[in-house]
């Protein structure tokens, strides 16, 4: 009976959270109102003696518990980088630094060369505005008109600008910090040991695969007869103004944490030399002393500069969201594990005679499903951050071998989704159907998931 009961309030609540994820809906109290009620289904199955739990309060203790391992952990270091993007945003920083990344390219008449170019460069300006969206809004501005004026098709160039935002590795990244805090490592040691080693290369041959597949889609089209409809009348933005010093400066400070935390990586792997340890938090607040010096010295207005440092604390308040979805996602495996789910399913495993790459291709399919259906390239992955390492060990394999190519998939499939934002905000900007601007995109995409999925094994199994 026990066993029918833990299936079957299991299978209810993974069905409720994919539910949650395909209809776009908040994910975050799903998952705590599942764990919570999974908790409840213990306690009747008597999983939960009373000298573990309070009765009645067993599953809001849960949750005070969650909040207590997460913030200290990868809550405060994503609450950090929250207030530090935010206030690069403040000062025009980055904007400083988009004016100045995209500038050389005005100068490349060639529409193909561009192709890879523009791709790399917008991962690379990844970096400094997260949101795929926002940095999708941010190049139909600055250099939309810069594609078009070079013979680019609109689909090319929507398609290019539509998959900027996909695997660039940093340890300034949400899910990266998830990650590295359950793995109990330093986010600059996964990022760079681990994450950049499939995801460099992934960009590369991404950026290969679009050159050849937007060349021939183009020529397709052209065979055919295919018409593009006239798109928006774009308007550039306006190039900022300032002397060379302060270009400089402000280019460097949205990528100054990273720069630093490389820097470092770099200097300690130099044989003979005494490791220099500092944090990806210890960073951030260093850098972010940096830029209100560098503001100070700017503006010669201190009181107005210091005045401004409000928007740091607000950014870390945006950015309580990323730490709820983590605090849910613990309940809602806490939950499962309560029921005796996750025990079982290790069990399973480890008695089951199946190929290492047999759980990490489930996970990365799963991943597609979801992604494509919902829009949504990380709501799935942040869900399954607390059970990616027991999976992994009740498999036998390495834990980089889920969370690499689980968290890879699903930032690149993000672009193969019709009703994924970007895609919605890059196809109305441009006049053009989201499924017109998917056929653009998911030759690249799909490529790169199979590429990065099969160096994944390849390095982690």
């Amino acid at each position: 009976m026990n066993l029918f009961l833990m299936y079957a309030a299991s299978l209810l609540a993974v069905a409720a959270v994919i539910y949650m994820l395909l209809k776009k809906l908040d994910i975050k109290v799903t998952l705590l109102v599942v764990g919570m009620l999974l908790v409840v289904v213990a306690m009747f199955m008597g999983n939960l003696p009373t000298t573990q739990f309070s009765e009645f309060m067993a599953p809001f203790n849960l949750i005070i518990d969650q909040f207590k391992a997460v913030l200290p952990r990868a809550g405060f270091i994503i609450l950090i980088l929250g207030g530090y993007t935010a206030y690069m945003s403040a000062i025009g920083a980055n904007e400083v630094t988009v004016n100045t990344l995209t500038k050389p390219l005005k100068g490349i008449k060639s529409a193909w060369i561009l192709v890879p170019i523009v791709f790399l460069l917008g991962n690379v300006l990844s970096l400094v505005i997260p949101s795929a969206s926002n940095l999708a809004i941010i190049l139909l501005a600055t250099l939309y008109p810069v594609l078009k004026k070079s013979g680019m098709s609109t689909l090319t160039a929507a398609a290019v600008i539509a998959t900027t935002a996909t695997v660039m590795p940093t340890p300034l990244g949400g899910d990266n910090v998830a990650i590295a805090a359950e793995l109990g490592m330093d986010v600059a040691t996964y990022v760079f040991s681990y994450h950049a080693i499939v995801s460099v290369p992934t960009l590369l041959f991404m950026a290969v695969a679009h050159y050849f597949w937007q060349k021939y889609s183009d020529k397709k089209d052209t065979i055919k007869g295919v018409v593009q409809v006239e798109e928006l009348q774009l308007q550039e933005i306006k190039e900022v103004k300032g002397s060379a010093l302060y270009k400089t400066v402000y280019t460097l400070l949205p990528l100054l944490p990273i720069v630093l935390l490389l820097a470092l990586y770099g200097y300690n792997l130099i044989p003979g030399t005494t490791d220099i340890s500092m944090s990806v938090e210890l960073v951030t607040l260093v850098s972010f002393l940096i830029a209100v010096v560098a503001e100070i010295i700017r503006s010669r207005q201190p009181r107005q500069v210091l005045d401004g440092t409000e928007s740091f604390f607000k950014g870390m308040g945006n950015a309580m969201g990323i730490v709820a979805l983590l605090v849910a996602a613990g309940v809602f495996v806490e939950g499962l594990k309560s029921v005796g789910i996750i025990s079982h399913l290790q069990e399973v495993m480890s008695t089951a005679n199946v190929p290492g790459f047999t759980l990490p291709l489930i996970l990365v399919i799963l991943t597609a499903v979801i992604v494509i259906l919902s829009g949504s390239g990380t709501a799935l992955f942040y869900a399954m951050v607390p059970l990616m390492a027991p999976l992994a060990l009740a498999a036998g394999i390495s834990a980089f071998a889920i969370t690499v190519p689980m968290g890879l998939a699903g930032n690149l499939l993000r672009a193969v989704s019709p009703v994924s934002a970007v895609i919605v905000i890059v196809a109305g900007s441009t006049k053009q159907t989201p499924f017109s601007i998917v056929k653009r995109t998911w030759v690249p995409m799909v490529a790169g998931v199979i590429f990065m999925f099969l160096l994944s094994m390849l390095f982690f199994l």
